[in-house]
C-alpha cells in the first residue's frame, strides 16, 4: 500500500504552526473580474494560458463558517470558542457535482458554500472524508452535467518541471500562479501533533485559500492537491500527489460504503497512466464473479465512461440501483469482451443470510486484530461530544493479539482505522473483507477512552511490540 499523507489534528485551521500554516484561513471574499475579450496573438496564447482555460471551469471556491478554539477569557482564564470564516478551493471530479478538496477546509463547517466558475453558488453536503489523509468529497446539486478536471499522474513528475496552482487565494477566486516542482517526497511537520508525508514541494505561490485546489502540469492536468505553505517564506508550498489523493477518493466514493451496493471487484490502476483498469481480484459469489470477470482482466469501459483508475469504476456505479445492469468492455489477453454487470445489495455478500456475513466478519476481526466489537448505540455515542460520527465498542481483546500489544482495552470505542472511519458494523465489514488488509503491515487506529482520543498502530503482519502504547492526541 503506498505511503499516504497523514494529519494528526482535528482543528487544522485553528492552531497553525509558527512556521507552517494550512491554506484555509479566515479571509474576506473578493470577487474576481471577468476576462477581457479581443483579438489575441498566437504568441500570447501560451501553453500556460491554454492549461488554465481548460481547468478553470472545473475549479470551485469554498466558503464556510466554523467554530474554533479562541483566546483565553480574561475573567475565567479559559479558552473560549469563536466563529471564523474558512475558505478553500475544490476540483470537480464527477459531472454530477462531486468535488475533491481538503478535509480541513470543510471539517466542522455548518454550511458549506460553493461558488463555481460561472458564478453560480451552491450549498454542498459532505459526502465522505479521510481525516488522516486530509481529503474529503463534497457534493453540490448539479442542474446539468458539470465540467470536470482533467486528471494526470504524479508517478512521473520531474524536479524542475513547470506547474500551475489555481485557486481561491486570499479570497481572489481563480487566482493563477506558476512555478516549478522544487522537490518530491517531502515529509512536512506542520506542528507538534500534525504532519504530512510524501508531498510535492513547489515554488508556485500557494496562499491561504488555495487549500484543496489543483496543482496542474503544463498540459493542464491535475497532478496534486494544494495543501500547505511555509509561513514567512517565499516560494515554498506543498501539494498531495494526485495518485495518492485518487486512491483515497476511490475509497471515499466506494459504492459499498455509500450506497450499500456490491460489485465484488478489487482493482488497481495500470502502470501506464493512460492504460486500462486492471482487475486484481474477483470476490467469490459476487456479481462480478457471476458474469465471468476474472483476475487479470482489464476493464476498458463501464457504460459510457472510459475507466483508468479505481475511482472511475466507483463513479460509473454511483447511483445505480441493485439489479440494474451496466455494460462493461473488458480485455482478456487478445480478446475484447462485452459483459453486463449489475450491482447487488451488499447484504448478499458472502452468503444470502446477513447473520452469516456478520459472524464471518466478527471472526475475522478477532483473528486479525484480536478485537470483539459491537456497534455503540447512537444515543450513547452522541453524549460523548466528539467530532466522530460513530464507533464500535470494544467488548473483548484477545491476549497477545495486535490490539492487546497496543494497549486497547475493553470499553474503548474504536472510531477509525487506517484511512477508514469505523462508525458502524458496515464499516468494519468493509475493512475486514479487504483482501489487501494484512498486506498493509501496521494499521493506524483511533480509539476514544473517556474524553481522550488515543492512537497507535496495529501490526497485522507480525507480532507487534508490546511496549508501544497508544498516545494521547492533543
Amino acid at each position: 500500500m503506498p505511503h499516504m499523507p497523514r494529519v494528526r489534528s482535528s482543528s487544522v485551521c485553528a492552531r497553525p504552526a509558527r512556521w507552517l500554516t494550512l491554506v484555509c484561513l479566515s479571509l474576506p471574499l473578493i470577487v474576481s473580474q471577468p476576462s477581457l475579450a479581443g483579438e489575441i496573438s498566437h504568441r500570447r496564447l501560451t501553453q500556460v494560458v491554454i492549461a488554465v482555460r481548460e481547468a478553470r471551469p472545473a475549479v470551485v471556491s469554498i466558503q464556510g463558517q466554523k467554530t474554533v478554539a479562541g483566546g483565553e477569557d480574561a475573567a475565567s482564564s479559559k479558552e473560549t470558542p469563536r466563529q471564523v470564516n474558512g475558505m478553500g478551493t475544490g476540483a470537480i471530479v464527477d459531472e454530477r457535482g462531486y468535488i475533491l478538496t481538503n478535509y480541513h477546509v470543510v471539517s466542522d463547517v455548518r454550511r458549506i458554500e460553493v461558488t463555481a466558475d460561472d458564478r453560480r453558488t451552491y450549498t454542498a453536503e459532505l459526502v465522505a472524508y479521510d481525516e488522516a489523509a486530509d481529503l474529503a468529497i463534497i457534493k453540490i446539486p448539479a442542474p446539468q452535467p458539470l465540467p470536470t478536471i482533467r486528471i494526470g499522474t504524479s508517478s512521473d513528475l520531474m524536479e524542475g518541471e513547470s506547474v500551475i496552482a489555481l485557486g481561491n487565494a486570499y479570497g481572489y477566486e481563480q487566482t493563477v500562479t506558476r512555478g516549478i516542482i522544487s522537490a518530491l517526497n517531502r515529509d512536512v511537520q506542520v506542528s507538534d501533533t500534525q504532519s504530512y508525508d510524501d508531498l510535492i514541494q513547489t515554488d508556485a505561490s500557494i496562499n491561504p485559500g488555495n487549500s484543496g485546489g489543483p496543482l496542474l502540469n503544463i498540459d493542464g492536468e491535475m497532478i496534486g492537491v494544494n495543501v500547505a505553505v511555509r509561513a514567512g517564506a517565499q516560494g515554498i508550498g506543498f501539494a498531495i500527489p494526485i495518485d495518492n489523493a485518487l486512491r483515497v477518493a476511490a475509497d471515499l466514493l466506494n459504492v459499498q460504503r455509500l450506497n450499500r451496493r456490491w460489485h465484488g471487484l478489487i482493482t488497481e490502476a495500470s502502470s501506464d497512466p493512460s492504460g486500462p483498469l486492471h482487475i486484481a481480484k474477483v470476490e467469490s459469489a459476487s456479481p462480478a464473479a457471476d458474469v465471468g470477470l476474472q483476475p487479470g482482466d482489464d476493464i476498458l469501459q463501464v457504460g459510457s465512461l472510459a475507466v483508468r483508475r479505481p475511482l472511475d469504476l466507483e463513479r460509473a456505479f454511483l447511483d445505480r440501483a441493485a439489479g440494474d445492469p451496466l455494460p462493461l468492455q473488458v480485455r482478456r489477453g487478445e480478446e475484447t469482451l462485452t459483459l453486463e454487470l449489475a450491482l447487488a445489495d451488499y447484504n448478499r455478500r458472502v452468503d444470502s443470510a446477513e447473520a452469516v456475513v456478520a459472524n464471518a466478519d466478527d471472526q475475522r476481526a478477532w483473528e486479525i486484530f484480536g478485537l470483539k466489537l459491537s456497534e455503540e448505540p447512537r444515543s450513547e455515542f452522541l453524549q460523548r461530544d466528539t467530532r466522530y460520527r460513530g464507533g464500535m465498542h470494544v467488548d473483548d481483546v484477545r491476549r497477545g493479539s495486535p490490539a492487546d500489544n497496543q494497549g486497547i482495552l475493553a470499553g474503548d470505542i474504536l472510531v477509525g482505522m487506517h484511512r477508514w472511519e469505523t462508525a458502524s458494523a458496515h464499516d468494519m465489514q468493509y475493512i475486514v473483507s479487504r483482501p489487501d488488509l494484512t498486506n498493509l503491515g501496521k494499521i493506524k487506529f483511533y480509539v476514544l477512552r473517556g474524553q481522550r482520543v488515543l492512537y497507535g498502530h496495529l501490526n497485522v503482519a507480525s507480532t507487534a511490540d508490546a511496549s508501544n502504547r497508544p498516545k494521547t492526541r492533543r
